[in-house]
């Protein structure tokens, strides 16, 4: 689908962009039309940021093909990495009572539901963050030994729960292969505590991603400009910059806090419903170079 709102007036000084499902084609790459309207947009004097559930590792293959060195937005917000410097400048942690407290409470409330539809329990991954997108991932993913993976990887460790939990970490991944996201965040999140966590998702298969209380791509994002004042605790507007200059780009739930807040944020065709009735502006899917349609307007 189209953009749907009337008038889109000067050019955008700020460019946000979510990955998967947006930027990146089903195929994981960025198209030429994309790349080359980025060029031009960077060329001009915009400001490209992508924003992403990713950590920053899985940043740097998206960060070849667009041949550009942004700061990027990783891990839902929890994390800011400078593909330039190749340093991690900003991480929002989980500690290890949260993430004791916060596994205890899912566990206990789910444990019913979930027996009584026939399946077993979840399970849970960390990620964890260094200093650099090169750090050995084996040292920032582990995996408890009954977590079945979403992705194939054999870049983790395997530890027992109670390691698992011990260390702080920048995202903790609840896990059940046999349910739908959007259900299991219906059954997670109202028993975790908002003072403890933030819950979201943005894989259909049974993946639910719980960060810092207040952490989003848009409290990223204020970070990653400089302009969060050290804090953890999450924004609902990014000081010095005015809305209206910036467009942004999303598909899934974890994109609604930095799509509200743009003066021009798009849905992508292939967005979830949520996603789509919560924007003004619908642009093409992402194997139809939705963003680049948006884009060449003023570039």
């Amino acid at each position: 689908m189209e953009e749907t709102a009337e008038a889109l007036t000067a050019a955008p000084s700020l460019i946000i962009s979510d990955l998967d499902g947006t930027l990146l084609t089903s195929a994981d790459r960025v198209s030429s039309r994309t790349r080359e309207v980025i060029g031009r947009a960077v060329a001009a004097g915009a400001r490209f940021i992508p924003a992403s559930g990713r950590p920053a590792r899985w940043m740097l293959p998206v960060v070849e093909q667009l041949s550009i060195t942004p700061v990027c937005v990783c891990a839902n917000g929890a994390v800011v990495y400078d593909a330039a410097t190749d340093r991690i400048t900003y991480a929002a942690e989980l500690a290890p009572a949260v993430l004791r407290r916060v596994t205890r409470a899912i566990l206990e409330a789910t444990a019913a539901p979930l027996a009584r539809m026939g399946l077993g329990p979840v399970s849970f991954a960390v990620e964890r963050t260094g200093t650099s997108a090169f750090d050995r991932a084996s040292e920032l993913f582990a995996v408890e030994p009954a977590y079945p993976h979403a992705w194939d990887t054999d870049e983790h460790a395997v530890e027992t729960r109670d390691v698992l939990l011990s260390k702080p970490a920048v995202k903790l991944l609840v896990r059940h292969e046999n349910m739908l996201s959007a259900d299991m965040f219906e059954l997670v999140n109202p028993i975790v505590d908002p003072a403890d966590a933030h819950v979201t998702w943005s894989f259909h298969g049974g993946l639910l991603e719980v960060n810092v209380p207040g952490v989003t791509k848009l409290s990223g994002l204020a970070h990653a400009l400089g302009d969060a004042s050290g804090s953890d605790v999450g924004v609902d507007a990014v000081p010095d910059i005015d809305p209206t200059t910036v467009v942004a780009f999303g598909d899934m739930p974890n994109d609604l806090a930095m799509l509200r807040w743009a003066g021009h944020g798009f849905a992508m065709g292939n967005a979830v419903d949520e996603v789509a009735a919560a924007t003004d502006h619908q642009t093409a899917s992402n194997d139809e170079d939705g963003v680049a349609r948006v884009l060449e307007r003023w570039f």
